[in-house]
């Protein structure tokens, strides 16, 4: 029994590695005669950022239809996101009755003419007739604060951006396709300079492209109505295929690095490793939770072995996650936190290292439980936070300095992560002693001194991460401190961490006053790290969002709820600490 206790969390740690590296060595192939799968990793330039097809017809398509494929309807095979961008792009009137749109409010749906209607998602034909007035409407909500636009002002705001992002792409308007030249330094619009010059070399070739797999989709017709043979169509298919690969080798002899980069970001796109660990951190969770309670029914083999699964899982996870985060690095060519999205990442991938280095050196298996639930829950921020577009959008002057985005940025980053860990390690102290036996005085305590440990730590990187900020805004703004809401939201952590400290030295507080007050940090963190960047407040802020405040508000209304939870006196607490200063504590 002892092996299995080795052996089954082996075995589940190299099952977690295959599963998540099959679609690396798998890869998705796009089958049928038109060579697609060479045409998705063709370079081209979007949003000041060079990237592969493929990265712009699943940003395209997620951001207008919330997904990355569409549905097939009446037996047909689902269409995936390049599939729907080519066709697109080449051959718009056919792609007019495909249903991408995503409507959800019901006076949005009014408007259009859709009402009545039991589904979310509707074709351009659908909406084409009310897009003069759905524009109209969303100049109008526009003019108005994003704080005081109602929900049908924001839900018509989002049509009509998905409505130009449609026209842009069906246009050609972007991304760009010609690459740098001698004479040009620049990616080059092939809209502009096919206008302006249509006997450009590059121009050319990409219209010779783009015409073919129009031309090969209008011989398939003519195949199917008996106008044109099988050989027809052959050649015209071999002639797209032989253009894909003209602009591929052109690409790769000016922009070898940027070629590599393409293929790599398609192998990422595919493979999905934070989608992967997400996966992997809610097995551990399960793993983690079921070894716990095997540990209150005194089966030490099979809770050993449960926790040793769920160590296991949280470590495939962890290492899928660093993956995903050196690839980032690779391709952006930046530090591993630029954006709010990179930085829910970062939080959860270091959430893991303190719980590891947790559960090796205190054995209770909390750590692992709590860098599940922080690296799930940050990894599904970050999932909702990049499905409006690109993740790894070119960074804005100010922010322009790999330093301090390598110092700051990740210091600071790290202070929110232990702060964030320190805090959920009290909610699970707090859920298992009231609603649980499974504290005895010998975790309780040791539970205690995680905690405690974590704060210092929090307190540490909170502090320089923060003076750090200070400098850098200094350089940039010419102020170290402006009072600006993130340098307020900063101060506010390393204030709750020294209060946290100070009333424990001070003997105002012992093990109940430090769990409720860690829980407390959870929302001045929060508010630092997310709401200062998403409620439009201040130089670090991305603009109001509803959706953003109305999460906030919840969480913060959790944390509350939990604090209240950690005031009950002791005896309706189900979990005895038979401590002298416990038992003063209930009195």
């Amino acid at each position: 029994m002892k092996s299995s206790q080795r052996v089954i969390p082996w075995i589940v740690f190299v099952l977690a590695m295959i599963y998540a590296s099959q679609k690396v060595f798998m890869p998705e192939r796009i089958d049928g005669p038109y060579d697609l799968n060479t045409f998705r990793e063709i370079a081209v330039s979007a949003k000041g950022r060079t990237k592969p097809i493929d990265t712009v017809a699943r940003n395209g398509l997620m951001n207008i239809s919330g997904r990355q494929s569409i549905q097939g309807e009446y037996g047909e095979e689902d269409l995936t996101a390049i599939e729907w961008y080519i066709e697109l792009a080449t051959v718009p009137t056919q792609g007019l009755d495909r249903k991408v749109f995503r409507i959800d409010h019901p006076d949005v749906l009014t408007l259009a003419g859709l009402d009545g209607e039991d589904r979310t998602r509707f074709s351009y034909n659908e909406i084409k007739d009310a897009e003069q007035e759905i524009n109209r409407q969303a100049e109008l909500a526009s003019n108005t604060k994003a704080k005081a636009r109602d929900p049908f002002q924001r839900a018509v705001l989002v049509l009509a951006q998905r409505l130009s992002l449609y026209r842009e792409l069906s246009s050609l308007g972007s991304p760009y396709y010609l690459p740098p030249n001698e004479v040009e330094s620049e990616w080059r619009s092939f809209i502009e300079v096919i206008n302006m010059n249509p006997q450009d070399q590059d121009a050319q070739r990409v219209l010779q492209l783009l015409k073919s797999y129009r031309d090969a989709q209008r011989m398939e017709e003519a195949v199917a109505s008996g106008e044109a043979t099988q050989e027809d169509l052959d050649e015209a298919i071999g002639y797209f295929n032989s253009m894909v690969a003209a602009q591929h080798e052109v690409i790769k002899a000016r922009l070898p690095g940027e070629v590599i980069k393409s293929k790599l970001e398609v192998i990422k796109n595919q493979a999905r490793p934070f989608v992967s660990a997400s996966a992997l951190y809610v097995m551990a969770f399960l793993a983690g939770c079921f070894g716990l309670m095997t540990t209150q029914l005194k089966k030490d083999t099979l809770s050993k072995t449960l926790l040793g699964t769920m160590t296991s899982l949280v470590v495939a996870a962890f290492i899928v996650q660093t993956i995903g985060i050196i690839a980032r690095i690779y391709l952006q060519g930046r530090p591993p936190v630029t954006n709010l999205y990179s930085s829910a990442i970062f939080v959860g991938w270091f959430c893991a290292i303190i719980g590891l280095y947790i559960d090796r050196h205190m054995k209770l298996g909390l750590g692992g439980i709590m860098a599940s639930v922080i690296g799930f829950g940050t990894l599904i921020v970050a999932h909702n936070l990049g499905s409006s577009g690109d993740t790894m959008e070119m960074m804005q002057a100010v922010l322009d300095s790999n330093f301090w985005l390598a110092t700051h940025v990740v210091v600071i980053t790290i202070g929110y992560s232990a702060t964030f860990f320190a805090g959920f390690l009290s909610i699970a102290y707090l859920l298992l002693g009231i609603f649980t036996s499974a504290l005895d005085r010998e975790r309780g305590k040791s539970l205690v001194k995680m905690i405690y440990g974590v704060i210092c730590f929090a307190t540490v990187l909170s502090f320089v991460g923060t003076v750090l900020g200070g400098i850098w805004a200094d350089q940039s703004w010419g102020r170290f401190w402006g009072w600006d809401a993130k340098e307020n939201g900063a101060a506010l952590i390393v204030f709750m961490n020294l209060l946290i400290l100070h009333a424990r030295w001070g003997g105002m507080i012992r093990d109940r006053g430090i769990v409720n007050l860690a829980i407390a940090g959870n929302i001045i963190t929060a508010w630092s790290w997310f709401g200062t960047n998403m409620l439009g407040v201040g130089l670090h802020s991305y603009g109001f969002t509803q959706s953003a405040m109305f999460w906030l508000i919840m969480f913060v209304l959790s944390q509350l709820s939990l604090i209240s939870l950690g005031l009950l006196p002791m005896k309706y607490w189900r979990s005895k600490f038979e401590r002298p200063e416990v038992a003063a504590e209930s009195e």
